[in-house]
């Protein structure tokens, strides 16, 4: 199958898969399903649609990243260390698996981050190495989904397109938190001016090139 004869939505040929493409799954991690000790909610109906976006790109032969949580036990992020969150993704620990569900490529990259316990991290770029990564494999363009929408999906699109990669938001593989209601719209449109262009497999769902 030609990658640049590929169509990502089926129904549109507007937007093609292309040599130089890379997915980034954000944190698709348990603790962050519903159930989890940072649940989002609806956070496992993006699993679904990132399949889909997952068996494209790797049917193609395109770079698949997978970013994750991986924090030691006395990560600074968590309350007992002072920072606003409840103890989540201890590395090797059952709530920092990726989702039930999640097609992970043999291929796939897996980036951790915010590993050790001085140093937190949103964005799947902030002292990971993944700038350099995605470089070495040529890649030009970024589809970005996960979890969650207002936080590490924000983050890692804004750095995206601060370091120059054209980035694609999945707007049906999105989920946030919304701590104040309304927080996952505000990053979507913040995303959106910033550069970053919406797509949805679903086509009643999200914004559409």
């Amino acid at each position: 199958m030609s990658a640049s004869h590929t169509a990502l939505q089926p129904d549109s040929a507007s937007l093609a898969l292309q040599p130089g493409d890379a997915l980034v799954v954000v944190d698709v991690q348990r603790d962050f399903l519903p159930g989890g000790a940072l649940g989002v909610a609806g956070g496992d109906r993006v699993v679904p649609p990132l399949n889909r976006y997952i068996a494209r790109f790797d049917e193609c032969g395109l770079p698949v990243i997978f970013t994750r949580d991986w924090h030691p036990p006395d990560h600074c992020s968590f309350r007992q260390a002072g920072g606003p969150w409840p103890p989540h993704c201890i590395a090797g620990s059952t709530g920092a698996a990726f989702a039930p569900g999640l097609d992970v490529p043999a291929a796939a990259h897996i980036v951790s981050k915010a590993a050790t316990p001085e140093a937190d991290a949103y964005s799947g770029f902030q002292g990971t190495g993944l700038e350099a990564l995605l470089r070495g494999l040529g890649c030009r363009r970024l589809f970005v989904g996960g979890l969650a929408t207002d936080y590490c999906v924000r983050a890692t699109v804004l750095d995206a397109l601060a370091a120059g990669f054209s980035t694609v938001l999945l707007a049906d593989a999105v989920r946030a938190v919304d701590v104040h209601p309304g927080d996952g719209k505000r990053a979507e449109q913040e995303m959106a001016a910033a550069g970053a262009r919406p797509l949805a497999l679903d086509q009643r769902r999200g914004a559409r090139p």
